[in-house]
């Protein structure tokens, strides 16, 4: 929650193209003295998942992956690449929805998304005479982790207190467009629970639970954008801690309390 009942987004400007290997957290601090900024206490940092993948060595290719025949199979179902297939089922438990085009899976980390969040977007070519579309970017192997060591990173470089965010884009049932979500979380709460507490009324609140990290990476996916922008990390000022940090998995429904599966 903005606790002064004002917010400010800033895209961190200059950012690099991110390789393998590259600290994010101090091109970000480059970043942002290049500028003469520096971070706050209470921060918050939100990274768009692609350059934390390419950071963490996610970028696949194509050429290196040999589709299975339930890969196949499933490739002409829903009109995609077999070998893109073989990665989405590598990182799933499980298949949701399968038609043309849309393939919605259960990833291992518990995220309902399409493709399992594997993307070819914006994942570019690092050598010369590479073609960028033959290569996929897989999730971070574990985005609450990547996002405890950046915001460790930072506290340690700058003294600051900050948490962190990674976003991603997903969909949604019942509603057209992606929106962004946070995937990885630390040093925030990533939920806010209401409950107890009185609404302008009086009347307690029973059942309220924020999706606070969700609300974060979806402002920020404002500033982001989703095609040539170039802005993949937003400094987020002028929010409130209100309850104890946790990380991503904290947004996840449990299996118990879902009524849709």
């Amino acid at each position: 929650m903005a606790g002064s009942g004002e917010l400010t987004l800033s895209a961190v400007p200059g950012f690099p193209p991110v390789r393998p290997g590259d600290d994010l957290a101090l091109l970000l601090l480059s970043c942002l003295k290049a500028c003469e900024e520096a971070l706050h206490d209470g921060d918050v940092l939100v990274f768009a998942q692609k350059v934390v993948s390419k950071a963490e060595g996610r970028r696949v290719r194509l050429a290196d992956v040999a589709p299975s025949p339930r890969a196949r199979t499933l490739a002409q179902q829903v009109c995609k690449d077999p070998r893109l297939v073989e990665l989405i089922l590598s990182e799933s438990r499980r298949i949701v929805r399968a038609a043309k085009d849309v393939l919605i899976v259960e990833h291992r980390l518990g995220f309902v998304m399409a493709n399992a969040g594997i993307d070819q977007s914006n994942v570019g070519a690092f050598e010369p005479g590479e073609r960028a579309d033959e290569y996929a970017l897989l999730l971070p192997s574990d985005p609450d982790a990547s996002a405890a060591r950046l915001q460790e990173a930072l506290a340690s470089h700058s003294g600051c207190a900050v948490g962190v965010i990674i976003n991603d884009s997903f969909g949604r049932p019942w509603r057209l467009g992606t929106v962004g979500v946070a995937i990885g979380v630390a040093g925030w709460p990533a939920t806010l629970d209401l409950r107890g507490r009185p609404d302008l009324f009086g009347r307690t609140l029973r059942v309220t639970v924020v999706g606070h990290a969700d609300e974060i990476a979806a402002a920020a996916s404002l500033l982001m954008g989703q095609a040539d922008e170039g802005r993949p990390v937003v400094r987020v000022r002028g929010l409130s801690a209100q309850g104890r940090a946790s990380d991503g998995k904290a947004l996840l429904r449990p299996r118990g309390e879902d009524l849709f599966r």
